[in-house]
């Protein structure tokens, strides 16, 4: 009678079986118990797909030890159920320890400022370069290497030849003109009148 039709054929033998090079009974024994450790393994874990991957894994520990099985000292579905529940169990250890899956971490965000903020960010860079064309040529260098440049009171003196107390007089007509000429655009340049 062939392996394929004998169910009373032992789950031992047929490992044995398999050691010595009989393919007919690995498949045998395959057919047998992949859907046991399959289902185990989905009990447990509760996802289909890592249930096939433990299963599948099981399987491949089985074959692994089957040239070292000794009859009679355990049966075969003890030692697999045993092999699939520490493989589940490692599985449930990782997921608590914070072992995310793949599909369930979020989009990264786009730091990319959106068109809008680029747009209004490019009309408040141009009232501004408008408003500084718009000073007399001191203060408007004054005012940028102040406030855009951050050199200091000193440094603004030395480049434009002047004394440290008419960089601070330049500097606090800029500002005033500079707020004067952008006056009434707060609201279109996305800012509060205040």
């Amino acid at each position: 009678m062939p392996l394929d039709t004998d169910p009373q054929t032992d789950d031992a033998d047929l490992l044995v079986r398999y050691a010595q090079g009989d393919a007919s009974a690995a498949r045998l024994l395959t057919l047998r118990l992949t859907p046991r450790a399959f289902g185990q393994a989905a009990r447990m874990l509760g996802d289909t797909a890592e249930a096939e991957d433990v299963a599948q894994e099981a399987m491949m520990r089985l074959w692994r030890v089957a040239p070292d099985w000794r009859l009679g000292e355990a049966k075969v579905t003890t030692w697999l159920y045993r092999v699939v529940s520490n493989l589940c169990t490692d599985r449930l250890r990782k997921r608590s320890r914070g072992t995310v899956r793949l599909e369930d971490v979020a989009e990264p965000t786009d730091p990319t400022p959106s068109v809008e903020t680029q747009m209004q960010d490019t009309a408040r860079h141009s009232a501004l370069r408008a408003a500084l064309a718009s000073l007399p040529e001191r203060q408007s260098i004054a005012v940028v290497m102040r406030h855009f440049e951050g050199a200091s009171n000193p440094e603004i003196a030395q480049a434009l030849d002047i004394s440290t107390e008419a960089v601070e007089s330049l500097t606090a007509r800029g500002k005033r003109a500079l707020a004067a000429a952008l006056k009434g655009q707060a609201a279109a340049l996305g800012y509060e009148e205040g």
